[in-house]
């Protein structure tokens, strides 16, 4: 029993009458791999049993899909091409292997009929689109160690996946239970999610040995896909006929402590910048200032109670100010000589643009030194008045009096 091609212009055309019956798939949508094959034209065959496709009828086989011709539980004959095709009961398989080449003639010897009378003949169909939107979810937090926060992290990851069957008689044979003329992805998809999550598993733990910081993994969904294959395609082309198309992330979150350690470990590298640390002081003044003048008991007694407290701590701010602006210096200064050094502009090296260095070696931006109270020195070509103002031109621009 087998299948060979129709003319197309017979089953179309005024000679389709010959046709006993007309086999299509069932309703196959993104999410169906498995589907029964129905006749959407009955013929003249009256006394025939719906078990059995009768000789000479005309199976319909659509883009991407796989058709199977299946007597008595054994697949004697398959196509992975589009068209139509006869059936021809006195017929050998003809085995038209479309896209995938030879390479299900191998998994055919292994399930094919064996010469058992034929008592159940049916058409299925496989679906070789790629089947989207598997939804999964790790159930237990993943660990991750993170060489940025050098600490032990731990994850939960959720989305969707995609499969695509790349060996359908394999498929058939291994996945689709056995009297079923129907399956959805959903059906199977709990069967074979604990072996994706613990090839998910996996690939995470390898993301974070490759040195892939934490944060960075909602963004890596192409690269967890590829890791994912990996991990899993081999075992599952192998033993199923089917392999991981791709992997989608629509989110991945903390646990609490692991969120804690991610929020101290950023708070402390921005406490590390001495201009976000004055930042912080000058802020909590203020805030001062805002709570004293809204205190209860009068703006008053609020600033009186405010200058007590500063009086009590006045000098360890003021010491830990005096702490950050020393440490800006010595940053600017350090930047402003190394870009001396390779012969770089002031401005280039880290120096903010008008500023200026002391004799004693303090960078500024004001009109005096900010360590010893020395005046800023009059920039080249220019000169000062009696009256104090600066000038380029032979009259002072404030008094009117002649440069000296």
């Amino acid at each position: 029993m087998g299948i060979i091609k129709a003319a197309v212009s017979a089953v179309s055309g005024a000679l389709a009458d010959q046709w006993l019956e007309v086999i299509e798939a069932d309703h196959m949508d993104d999410q169906t791999v498995f589907a029964r094959g129905v006749a959407v034209r009955k013929g003249s065959n009256t006394k025939g049993t719906t078990n059995t496709v009768s000789n000479g009828s005309v199976i319909h086989v659509y883009p991407n899909q796989f058709m199977m011709l299946v007597d008595g539980g054994k697949v004697v004959d398959y196509t992975a091409e589009e068209g139509y095709y006869t059936v021809n009961n006195s017929s050998l398989p003809s085995l038209f292997n479309g896209q995938f080449g030879d390479a299900l003639k191998e998994s055919f010897n292994r399930i094919k009929y064996g010469g058992v009378t034929p008592t159940s003949q049916k058409v299925y169909y496989v679906n070789l689109q790629e089947i989207k939107g598997i939804k999964f979810g790790t159930r237990n937090p993943i660990n991750y160690f993170d060489m940025f926060y050098n600490s032990e992290l731990f994850l939960r990851a959720h989305g969707t996946y995609s499969i695509k069957i790349t060996d359908p008689l394999l498929f058939y044979a291994e996945v689709i239970p056995k009297s079923t003329d129907r399956v959805e992805i959903s059906s199977i998809n709990e069967q074979y999610l604990d072996e994706f999550l613990e090839a998910l598993q996996s690939s995470i733990n390898q993301m974070s040995a490759d040195g892939i910081r934490i944060s960075f993994v909602a963004s890596k969904a192409r690269e967890l896909g590829k890791y994912m294959s990996d991990t899993l395609d081999e075992e599952w082309k192998r033993m199923r006929g089917m392999e991981i198309q791709s992997v989608g992330l629509a989110s991945v979150s903390y646990d609490e402590e692991s969120q804690k350690l991610i929020n101290m470990r950023n708070q402390g590298a921005m406490l590390s910048d001495p201009s976000v640390r004055e930042g912080y002081v000058q802020g909590a003044v203020a805030r001062g200032m805002e709570a004293a003048g809204s205190n209860a008991g009068g703006a008053m007694a609020g600033f009186m109670g405010m200058g007590m407290g500063m009086n009590a701590g006045g000098g360890f701010m003021g010491a830990v100010s005096a702490a950050n602006m020393q440490q800006m210096q010595m940053q600017q200064g350090a930047a402003w000589a190394g870009g001396q050094a390779a012969g770089m502009p002031a401005q280039a090296a880290g120096v903010k643009a008008g500023s200026w260095t002391c004799s004693c070696g303090t960078v500024n931006t004001g009109k005096f030194c900010s360590e010893c109270g020395k005046p800023a020195p009059a920039p080249a070509g220019t000169w000062v008045c009696s009256c104090g103002t600066v000038n380029t031109g032979k009259f002072c621009s404030e008094c009117g009096k002649p440069r000296q």
